[in-house]
């Protein structure tokens, strides 16, 4: 990817993040906004436009799965993904709150559905509060990414599955995604 990449989240600013979260009068709403994008790897755009409807399974319960549409996914590049277990937790208390089936997941103080541009504009004053030098809305979509890529042979995953969760169009993009790391290179090194 040319230009300037989002930084990936370290363990300590995942950390940060959560404990921050946890603390605000929506903690629930906003904790669900984090997990979103570091653990379904989902771009502003897509956790404004996600509703109930995509997370539910037929009986109405936070499912195994999360469906992005095309309607909400960039460059119409829908997808499901499995859900992660902090993140299908979060999703569960937070529909424990209140909720339709037919509405966002994500609502704004005022009561309707949140914008990518506010969304954006959330995740930088958190990693402001947070002390997290760079970062913005795409660094959980990056370190999401990236993490699937370190553990994809432990999954027996490929490349393409990493594209096909990202919603990339083309196995470059997702590559650009990637962030290299020079201790397991000299491992690899080392190993050859």
């Amino acid at each position: 990817m040319p230009g300037r990449q989002a930084p990936i989240l370290t363990d300590t600013i995942i950390r940060r993040a959560l404990a921050k979260l946890s603390h605000r009068p929506k903690a629930a709403r906003d904790q669900v906004i984090f997990l979103l994008s570091l653990r379904a790897g989902l771009r502003a755009c897509e956790i404004a436009g996600l509703e109930w409807s995509m997370v539910l399974n037929s009986n109405k319960q936070v499912g195994r799965t999360l469906v992005v549409h095309d309607r909400i996914a960039k460059k119409g590049g829908g997808r499901t993904i499995p859900l992660h277990p902090d993140l299908r937790v979060a999703l569960q208390i937070l529909r424990n709150q209140r909720s339709t089936p037919e509405s966002p997941i994500i609502v704004s103080d005022r009561g309707g559905k949140l914008r990518a541009n506010s969304l954006v504009n959330w995740f930088r004053e958190l990693y402001r509060e947070i002390d997290a030098t760079g970062c913005s809305s795409h660094s959980g979509r990056r370190t999401f990414i990236t993490k699937a890529a370190r553990n994809a042979h432990k999954a027996g995953a490929s490349l393409r599955d990493i594209q096909i969760l990202a919603g990339h169009k083309s196995i470059e993009v997702t590559q650009g995604y990637i962030e290299g790391d020079t201790d397991a290179q000299r491992r690899l090194v080392a190993l050859s």
